[in-house]
């Protein structure tokens, strides 16, 4: 494929060596996965015969009635079809561990013991095999037997609480956060017990919670109540006895983020506003003074900012070296010409779309970065290239699973 594209017909990455079987669906397994195959892992993805992964329908737009969320959360991946229900479908999970470093499932606790592909069963076939495990209250614990999804895990992990204006009920973060933080740690958590397996020579399981997940994001919050009974509240777009660092009007009715909280900073914006005496008066020269006035200084900003036009603003700024940010949508992305310079949105062939632009592999490695090779395939797309060439099935096997609904 077309490099200038960020995108290649071949494996590359960290992890060519390594081959994943996923069994999860929807997003917190799957992110999981993707993950892995971005850099560049063989990841066999099984999905239920005739039906597929739900996030193949998921999605507000459908053009073509195809989802624009699965080429994304797919890509890289070889997909099969496979009925874990049956005694046949599970034999070949078993298959597929023998030869396999990885395997990844988001299904409530005891789902795969009731299959017999527990951990305790596949240890015994692969000793090395890393078995990821994510759910939204893990493996243990009164909770863990509960249905999980990705909001129950913000909401417990103490996430929603703070997200949001003060004067409104907690609010979503406008993309699946929880899921998603899950799945980072789940892969940052098979890599290291793949880092660990090169000494012990053993694998052994990564049990990646979503309500853990989220707290592990939630900074001093637990301490500071701790410490000193402080609970944090919604606080919109400022960061309470931070300032200034919000988002100010502009005269053209558009929004800029401006971040400028440390004295060294704060006096190049006051230079910047053609107002320096702002260092230097004692209500705003230091942090913790600016911090007191906040809602003050605030204003001060906002009455500034609202004189300019938003271009005229930001180059302003940007010559003063004030940090400043626009509000990002989809359009402002696509035509940045620092996103343009580090290709962080791509175009992926597709068969119905002809191509698709979407995120770039991140982050980025100098010697063996990650690459996109397709997007997501259709449902049983590598069944021959998984059941014939991997795990040498005859095809008159394959042809009669198939008749009876086993792949």
């Amino acid at each position: 494929m077309d490099e200038v594209m960020g995108v290649t017909s071949k494996p590359q990455g960290p992890l060519v060596d390594l081959r994943a079987v996923e069994l999860g669906q929807l997003l917190a397994g799957p992110f999981c996965g993707q993950i892995l195959a971005d850099f560049g892992a063989e990841v066999i993805k099984c999905e239920e015969p005739g039906i597929g992964d739900p996030m193949r329908q998921w999605g507000r737009e459908k053009p073509h009635g195809k989802s624009l969320w699965w080429p994304v959360i797919a890509r890289n991946k070889k997909c099969i079809t496979l009925n874990l229900r049956t005694e046949e479908g599970q034999q070949i999970v078993r298959d597929l561990v023998a030869q396999s470093d990885i395997l990844i499932e988001n299904f409530r606790p005891g789902t795969m013991e009731r299959w017999n592909l527990g951990y305790d069963v596949l240890s015994k076939i692969n000793p090395r095999l890393v078995m990821v495990r994510v759910t939204g209250f893990g493996q243990t614990g009164p909770y863990s037997s509960r249905a999980g999804y990705g909001a129950i895990g913000e909401a417990m992990g103490g996430l929603r609480y703070v997200v949001g204006d003060p004067s409104a009920p907690p609010s979503r973060m406008g993309v699946s956060i929880g899921d998603e933080l899950a799945a980072i740690y789940a892969a940052l958590g098979a890599l290291m017990a793949v880092h660990a397996r090169a000494r012990s020579g053993r694998g052994q399981v990564v049990d990646s919670a979503i309500y853990e997940a989220v707290l592990g994001m939630m900074e001093s919050l637990i301490t500071e109540y701790d410490q000193a009974g402080y609970i944090r509240e919604r606080t919109g777009p400022i960061l309470p006895n931070v300032a200034p660092s919000n988002v100010y009007p502009t005269k053209d009715g558009k929004l800029l983020l401006i971040a400028a909280n440390q004295d060294t900073v704060f006096r190049r914006l006051a230079a910047a506003m053609s107002q320096p005496e702002l260092a230097e008066d004692e209500r705003y020269a230091t942090h913790a003074a600016r911090g007191d006035q906040q809602a003050a200084l605030d204003a001060l900003i906002a009455q500034w900012s609202a004189t300019i036009n938003l271009d005229e603003l930001e180059a302003l700024l940007n010559e003063h070296g004030v940090p400043c940010g626009l509000i990002y949508q989809a359009p402002d992305m696509l035509k940045d010409a620092h996103f343009r310079a580090r290709q962080a949105i791509v175009e992926v062939p597709h068969r119905q779309f002809g191509t698709l632009k979407m995120q770039n592999v991140a982050p980025k490695l100098s010697e063996t970065p990650g690459a996109i090779r397709h997007a997501g395939p259709e449902l049983g797309e590598h069944n021959d290239d998984i059941y014939r060439d991997l795990l040498k099935m005859e095809y008159e096997k394959v042809q009669d699973y198939a008749r009876r609904g086993i792949i």
